[in-house]
C-alpha cells in the first residue's frame, strides 16, 4: 500500500510517517517501480502500534523502548510495567500541576470585577508574579 493508504488506515498523517521512518521507527519501506513507497502489513500493524502508543503520551523514546521490549515476546513484561508506571506517575504529576493552575486560574477570576484595567486584579497579580 502506498503512504497515503497507510495514513487513512492508521490516522496518521503521511508526514508523520515520514518523521518515523527519518527517526528510524518506522523502517524505510520498498520502493516500487514507479518509486513509491510501498508498505505492507507489518507496517501497518508496527504504526497503529505506535499510533496507540503515542496516543496515551509515551515519548518517543519511551516508544522507542517499548518496540524493543516488544521484539522478545517470551520476555517477561516487568520492564513494559515499570515503562507504563513512571508514565502513569508523569501523567499525575502533570495532572496535579494542571489542577492548580486551574485552582489559581479560577481563583483570579472569581475577583475580577470587570472595570478598567487600570483597576483589574488580575493583571495586578500577574505584575506580581513577575
Amino acid at each position: 500500500m502506498r503512504i497515503g493508504e497507510l495514513a487513512r488506515a492508521t490516522g496518521v498523517s503521511a508526514e508523520t510517517i515520514r518523521f518515523y521512518e527519518r527517526e528510524g521507527i518506522l523502517k524505510r519501506p520498498a520502493r516500487t517501480a514507479s518509486n513509491y513507497r510501498d508498505y505492507g502489513k507489518n507496517d501497518l500493524a508496527l504504526l497503529k502500534f505506535i499510533r496507540a502508543a503515542r496516543d496515551l503520551g509515551f515519548s518517543m523514546a519511551q516508544v522507542r523502548e517499548l518496540l524493543d521490549l516488544a521484539d522478545d515476546r517470551s520476555r517477561s513484561c516487568v520492564a513494559v510495567d515499570e515503562l507504563a508506571r513512571a508514565h502513569l506517575a508523569d501523567v499525575d504529576r502533570k495532572i496535579a500541576e494542571l489542577s492548580s493552575l486551574r485552582n489559581e486560574l479560577a481563583r483570579l477570576l472569581s475577583k475580577c470585577e470587570q472595570g478598567s484595567i487600570e483597576d483589574c486584579l488580575i493583571i495586578e497579580a500577574l505584575g506580581q508574579q513577575g
